[in-house]
């Protein structure tokens, strides 16, 4: 691991590094009614249209344009979001990719992955499994671990989002942001450094932010559900619990099915696809486990839209008959 410093001066440094290679996603503007909600001002940043289809992108390119990379390429391990960015972020600089996913993992991840021309290994139930197996790769190869939240330059990319949020939308009062093994909201922690309220959302079925508040230290947590290929490491990184300790607010657990209503109400509302894992920010306030103060500036990120169009009848089907359990991959989809 690097010694990279992680605060805000070096997320400044890092962002025109990464500039050329990242896309400045847009934000959009909407109202609580908009979604069957009190009158509350939202705004909602879509990094779901980053290139690869998520934030991680900006991580992948931190690590790739700040390190040496040695002749045997990079390696990662992923539920699937980070090895598309490092897979994408591999083709567009012309290094070799060797990228290590657990079977979770959903089938459009695993077709981007390939798409974006990385050698894909499909190992293990879980990331942690995926995770090992690409650490022994490493030692064998040489080739450089990327890291999909652990890891300073993914912090420091991730960071990236607090700072062009802030910048075009400088008003606001709360963020909610997912949590996984925490790079994201660790980086956007890192930026604001206490200027607003952040709250941190995660699976009620994988509950690592949450685990480690209470223990004092990172923890081995459950690590399944329905965004299981994106939100369920075992435990949150060690490098993001200290700052997730002075400046996330709160963390609030989501169940999977609200998880799916607020895919759906993102879609019905905004016409916009997102992935389980981009819609659990969002779960906190359609179920009201957030609620905000009267006049209260709320901010979510939509992390991620990697999943192909849902057909909600049939999500809401499945989910009667067969509870999501660790190994359900994304909801049932439809090729139109």
């Amino acid at each position: 691991m690097s010694h990279a410093i992680v605060d805000q001066r070096t997320i400044s440094a890092v962002e025109p590094v990464i500039r050329p290679y990242i896309r400045r996603t847009p934000v959009m503007e909407a109202q609580g009614a908009d979604f069957g909600l009190d009158s509350i001002s939202l705004t909602f940043k879509l990094e779901l249209l980053q290139h690869s289809g998520s934030f991680k992108v900006r991580g992948a390119f931190a690590n790739l344009l700040s390190r040496e990379v040695p002749p045997a390429g990079v390696v990662a391990a992923s539920g699937g979001n980070h090895g598309v960015a490092v897979a994408f972020a591999a083709k567009r600089l012309g290094i070799p990719a060797k990228i290590f996913i657990p079977r979770v993992a959903s089938a459009e991840k695993i077709a981007m992955i390939r798409a974006y021309g990385a050698d894909l290994v499909v190992v293990g139930d879980d990331y942690a499994e995926a995770l090992a197996a690409s650490e022994s790769w490493a030692v064998q190869s040489g080739a450089l671990r990327v890291h999909a939240y652990d890891q300073p330059e993914t912090l420091l990319g991730q960071g990236t989002v607090g700072l062009e949020f802030e910048q075009q939308a400088p008003g606001l009062d709360t963020l909610l942001v997912a949590v996984g093994g925490g790079g994201l909201i660790g980086g956007i922690a890192t930026w604001y450094s206490g200027r607003l309220k952040l709250i941190g959302v995660e699976p009620a079925t994988a509950p690592t932010l949450t685990n480690a508040l209470k223990a004092g230290r990172p923890v081995d947590s459950p690590a399944g559900g329905i965004a299981a290929d994106s939100l369920a490491p075992k435990r949150v990184g060690e490098l993001m619990f200290p700052v997730a300790r002075r400046h996330v607010d709160r963390v609030i657990l989501i169940s999977d099915e609200a998880i799916l209503q607020a895919q759906e109400s993102i879609w019905k509302a905004l016409r916009i696809v997102v992935e389980p894992g981009g819609a659990t920010a969002f779960a906190a306030l359609l179920s009201r486990a957030y609620q905000p103060a009267r006049g209260e500036r709320v901010g979510v990120l939509l992390c991620g839209g990697n999943t192909a169009a849902v057909d909600f009848s049939r999500v809401h089907q499945a989910s009667r008959h067969d509870r999501v359990s660790s190994k359900t991959q994304s909801p049932v989809v439809t090729q139109n």
